[in-house]
């Protein structure tokens, strides 16, 4: 990535125009180009993500996420972005000041179930070890969300991408989750998921139908649907996870 020639670009990001500089080519691939808006944005605001709101961003990459998130939560929001690889993590900071949102807080660190340190590979997107040790290997520290939490104290909305370290991600959460904040979760089924030994329905246990109102969509889909509407083989294979706290009249 060293012989990478850097490069400031301007595009709408959904609905959010942000100045991304771009670091690797991967990041060209993603970032270099407008986005539409994400299905999960439309359903999560108004809900949990609304101006104010407290956001943990669990995978962050190079903060594109984090910065759109924190355009609908606003100053007096916070967005806390968690990335273990060094790269991205610097590029999460770097992307931050281009876009003067100094209330996205950069953790340079991988969530895990317990605190300590993990071993990731070194490729671009930082999956563990146990899954992938394409690129060679790199200790990093690990958090779970619930000391996140304890830090900066508890989210409304967690947005996970973890390569397959879903599972372990949420067993960090227990006390996390007690609290019920909407969850979008980026299941990676057949890429990562089994082989850090979790399962789809790990996941979904995690969000009791009797509080959450559960939505899914695959990869390219523009809408989200009813998870009891979402074509069964559709859960085959990588799909998009949205768990919506039920209003408090719709509880039992």
């Amino acid at each position: 990535m060293t012989s990478y020639r850097r490069r400031v670009v301007r595009h709408c990001y959904g609905n959010v125009e942000l100045a991304i500089e771009l670091a690797d080519p991967l990041g060209e691939g993603w970032y270099d180009h407008d986005w539409r808006i994400p299905p999960e944005f439309g359903l999560l605001r108004g809900r949990g993500l609304r101006p104010g709101a407290r956001v943990f961003d669990i995978g962050a990459h190079q903060g594109v996420v984090a910065l759109m998130l924190a355009e609908t939560v606003g100053a007096n929001g916070q967005i806390v972005a968690v990335e273990p690889n060094p790269h991205n993590a610097a590029q999460c900071f770097r992307n931050r000041e281009l876009n003067a949102r100094p209330w996205v807080e950069v953790v340079q660190a991988a969530a895990a179930a317990v605190e300590g340190t993990l071993r990731l590979n070194g490729g671009p997107c930082a999956a563990v070890a146990a899954i992938s040790d394409y690129g060679g290997t790199m200790e990093v520290p690990a958090l779970t969300i619930d000391a996140l939490a304890g830090r900066f104290g508890s989210p409304d909305v967690l947005f996970i991408d973890v390569e397959g370290f879903e599972v372990q991600v949420l067993r960090g959460a227990k006390g996390t989750l007690a609290h019920q904040p909407d969850c979008f979760v980026e299941v990676h089924v057949g890429c990562g998921l089994e082989q850090a030994g979790g399962r789809v329905d790990d996941i979904l246990g995690c969000f009791p139908t009797t509080t959450y109102e559960l939505w899914a969509c695959s990869e390219g889909e523009a809408t989200m649907h009813p998870l009891p509407q979402f074509p069964p083989n559709s859960l085959q294979s990588r799909f998009f996870l949205l768990a919506l706290k039920k209003p408090v009249a719709e509880l039992p």
